[in-house]
């Protein structure tokens, strides 16, 4: 009989959580299994799946309820930006399941982008960004791609060859992999009208802004706790963006998130009086 050890290191070394079969198709006896959960070693969240005491409780929850962990809530967990953290999980479930889920989630239907292993927990990244192009509203969607590709976790490519739907392919020809933050993806939308160049995340003089509206217009983005030293940096490169004749606007995340009117009053003062060209 495998020692308490091997069983306990094999379940962690799939994530905590996984199906029963897997430990009977590494040599791993029932006998073992049930001696394990009985010591208190092991859990059995279903019928089929065992998991370590420690383990995530959202993949444990999964595992219980029978669903895969996408869209925003996997987009979270991947450390992608997404607009409102709280709120639901988002599960997926198999496009053949009938009957009731039992989890208070947002289920979604249908059939995957990249067919599910039977012993997975967590949605491939591919599927995580179709279904987010179908829930959130698109600039919200716009940034959690963005920050996926920024991450190098898919490519512009490889999205392009899948079989997308037309929401995802609205988001596939707007999507670059240049913002490091969701909120600099709100700017080219929003901006789009002006048909003035925007350049996001370009570096002038050694540093890096978050955009650049024409030759000398400086859009700075801060985020929900850009306090401290940080905001002293930014205070001193501000100034030095001022003295080599650049107009610097700095957004705050509220300003972004819910008073854009007066955001975009800002900038169309300042293009009105010329301020994103160069003397």
């Amino acid at each position: 009989m495998p020692a308490d050890s091997d069983i306990t290191s094999f379940v962690e070394s799939r994530g905590g959580v996984v199906r029963s079969a897997r430990l009977t198709d590494a040599g791993i006896g029932r006998r073992a299994v049930e001696a394990a959960v009985r010591a208190g070693l092991l859990l059995r969240p279903r019928r089929g799946w065992v998991a370590l005491p420690g383990a995530r409780p959202l993949l444990v929850s999964a595992a219980r309820f029978g669903v895969v962990i996408t869209c925003r809530t996997q987009a979270r967990v991947l450390g992608l930006w997404v607009h409102d953290p709280e709120g639901l999980p988002h599960v997926a479930v198999s496009e053949n399941r009938t009957g009731h889920v039992g989890a208070k989630a947002r289920i979604h239907w249908g059939r995957p982008l990249i067919p599910r292993h039977p012993d997975i927990l967590e949605d491939p990244i591919e599927n995580v960004l179709a279904n987010i192009a179908e829930c959130e509203p698109f600039e919200y969607a716009l940034a959690t791609w963005e920050s996926a590709l920024n991450k190098g976790l898919v490519d512009l490519a490889s999205l392009a060859r899948l079989p997308l739907r037309s929401a995802a392919r609205r988001l596939l020809d707007e999507a670059t992999p240049f913002a490091d933050a969701g909120l600099e993806t709100y700017l080219r939308p929003r901006l789009r009208w002006l048909r003035i160049p925007l350049w996001i995340q370009t570096w002038i003089h050694g540093h890096r802004v978050d955009a650049l509206l024409g030759e000398r217009l400086v859009l700075q983005i801060d985020g929900k706790h850009h306090v401290g030293a940080q905001r002293s940096e930014d205070i001193r490169h501000d100034a030095e963006l001022l003295a080599l004749g650049y107009h610097v606007i700095r957004i705050s995340y509220q300003q972004m998130m819910f008073e854009w009117p007066a955001v975009q009053d800002r900038i169309m003062r300042a293009i009105a009086q010329g301020l994103h060209r160069a003397a």
